[in-house]
């Protein structure tokens, strides 16, 4: 590949965090990797030792001696990238870690590209590029679910679903095509019932999987909930609360929140992403009006919304008014009836009846553990959980968009009896796309702008 010029150069980067730490991991990889630490490691000689076996010593520079560390030596192909591989585990020294790096180089290594180690492990066959994409998604996971989805992927379930529909469908083409090798003779190798059943039930396959993107995408991101409501109704205290730090400014003066207040917590082992907007009311405060615009948009993106009611102020008519409201907007929400601790009681026991409400008291932290079981009743999130094969990376939803237009090609084309050429035409985009997925199909643009994205040491 051009952007990563040849894999016969030996590459080396920081593979662990940048920073001062503990430690710090230095990854070469090559065929040079064990030539150049046996050059600078000062202990057993590389060169002569079992792959995955760990050694003690120093690197040096001539006789400057660099830092103590631990070698660990891997022989390819059974490596991460298949290609001889060397960790040096050191003192997590900036300085040190810069030392050892620019000594590589001087020693005929070269600096890795973004995502250039797990880029050879794919060209060297160690996975596909679903797979390799899962890589990024795994160091990336902040929760149960997201490192779950990505796990699965890495480890070749979408893979293989991908793989066996890509399979049945080859078979077929291959037959279609062998028609048309034997087309003055009107011949029918594949049988178009059995051409026609195979591609319907694809498009259910692929139509299930693009379904799954919704529940992946939000996997991935954290499911964007807002906490909405009129001024002063408690969002910013229910934020903190939920949060247990104080992340926004709260103050007894309505309009306090101008923009738009966002982090994240795990609720069950799914992320979710809590949104603090402006006060809904009418305002000729420019500033506030631009907040409480930004707070209608924020509604309108959520996957759930969290609508307080101050019930020491509210009445229940203007409380059901806004409930009902609610309803229509078709979006999955919860009424948070708050300051329950100075509300009147009779108004509490009114709204207990509709089953939309949560009660709390967020500036007592009362009631805060019932929300979050409401939410998580709210959501399901027994549907992020499922060991079902699930879309999370944008590209392949896209890939499976195409597909599924191909094999309405194919079905339309069968339908109106086109001739085979036609028909093995749409069948191999469908082929195509599919393997674009995993990796059958690529191009140097498409490889480097996903491994580009990768930290330089992955």
């Amino acid at each position: 590949m051009s952007k990563y010029s040849t894999a016969e150069e030996t590459i080396v980067a920081l593979a662990t965090a940048p920073g001062v730490g503990a430690i710090a991991v230095i990854r070469l990889s090559g065929k040079e990797a064990f030539s150049i630490a046996s050059k600078m490691f000062k202990g057993k000689d590389p060169q002569k030792q079992e792959s995955h076996t760990l050694h003690f010593g120093t690197i040096r520079e001539g006789e400057r001696i660099i830092d103590e560390v631990v070698l660990g030596l891997f022989k390819g192909p059974k490596s991460f990238t298949k290609e001889d591989v060397v960790e040096i585990s050191c003192h997590g020294s900036q300085y040190i870690v810069k030392e050892i790096i620019q000594l590589s180089l001087k020693l005929g290594a070269r600096l890795a590209k973004p995502g250039e180690f797990t880029m050879r492990a794919f060209m060297n066959g160690q996975f596909d590029l679903a797979q390799a994409e899962a890589v990024a998604d795994l160091i990336n996971a902040d929760s149960e679910a997201a490192h779950s989805a990505a796990l699965s992927q890495m480890r070749g379930g979408f893979s293989q679903e991908i793989g066996s529909l890509r399979t049945e469908l080859i078979n077929f083409a291959s037959l279609i095509e062998l028609e048309l090798d034997f087309s003055e003779e009107d011949v029918e190798f594949a049988q178009r019932d059995e051409l026609r059943t195979l591609v319907e039930r694809l498009y259910k396959v692929i139509g299930k999987l693009l379904k799954s993107f919704d529940y992946g995408n939000v996997i991935k991101k954290g499911i964007p909930t807002v906490i909405a409501g009129k001024p002063n109704a408690g969002k910013s205290t229910l934020l903190n609360a939920l949060l247990n730090e104080e992340k926004a400014i709260v103050s007894d003066i309505p309009g306090t929140t101008r923009d738009f207040i966002e982090d994240e917590m795990v609720i069950d082992g799914v992320s979710f992403r809590f949104i603090d907007t402006a006060g809904i009311r009418e305002t000729i405060d420019k500033i506030e009006a631009m907040g409480v615009a930004k707070t209608h948009e924020k509604i309108g993106q959520a996957s759930l919304i969290l609508y307080l009611f101050d019930l020491s102020t509210d009445s229940i008519n203007e409380v059901l008014q806004e409930v009902n409201r609610l309803e229509n907007l078709g979006k999955p929400f919860i009424a948070v009836g708050n300051k329950i601790d100075i509300a009147p009681q009779d108004k509490v026991d009114a709204l207990r009846k509709n089953d939309h409400f949560v009660f709390i008291s967020a500036g007592e932290l009362e009631n805060i553990d019932d929300l979050k079981e409401k939410i998580s009743e709210k959501v399901h999130l027994e549907n992020f959980k499922t060991g079902d094969t699930m879309v999370t990376n944008a590209r392949h939803y896209e890939a499976l968009l195409r597909t599924q237009s191909a094999l309405q090609d194919v079905l339309r084309g069968l339908n109106n009896q086109v001739t085979n050429d036609f028909l093995a035409m749409d069948i191999r985009q469908a082929l195509h796309h599919l393997g674009e997925i995993t990796g059958e199909i690529t191009t140097d643009d498409l490889l480097g702008n996903i491994f580009s994205k990768f930290c330089i040491g992955k």
